[in-house]
């Protein structure tokens, strides 16, 4: 298990950091500063949370402990909440489509995933 949660995080990292140059490189010229901030803060998030994932793989190889897999899902359902909305908000915006309005809920939501995925791993080690 711990291998594919390894691999999991890497293929995260990977993703953030095609989608940063991306941002970086072809969407700086048309997209408002606002959007392209916000683009940066997702793929910020994205790969901080990726390299939790891949931490979390190897505390799972040395601590089998079922929070510490409850960790990283809520971090990999954080990322697709929290980066997923932020993309999908900006492509929006930039092609000027309306979008209904739970979309920007699904931001903080996704925050909140990844915050309880860093309780779900200070409780496993304030339980030892």
């Amino acid at each position: 298990m711990h291998k594919k949660i390894i691999v999991i995080g890497a293929l995260c990292c990977a993703l953030a950091v095609a989608l940063g140059a991306f941002g970086a490189h072809a969407l700086k010229s048309i997209l408002t500063p606002e959007s392209l901030q916000s683009f940066h803060t997702a793929t910020n998030y994205q790969m901080l949370h990726g390299i939790a994932i891949v931490l979390v793989g190897i505390l799972h190889e040395r601590f089998p402990q079922q929070l510490i897999l409850w960790a990283a899902r809520f971090f990999g359902c954080g990322i697709l909440s929290f980066s997923g909305s932020i993309y999908l908000l900006t492509f929006l915006k930039q092609q000027a489509i309306g979008y209904p309005t739970f979309i920007v809920l699904v931001t903080p939501l996704g925050g909140l995933l990844m915050i309880l995925g860093w309780l779900c791993l200070a409780w496993t080690f304030l339980r030892k």
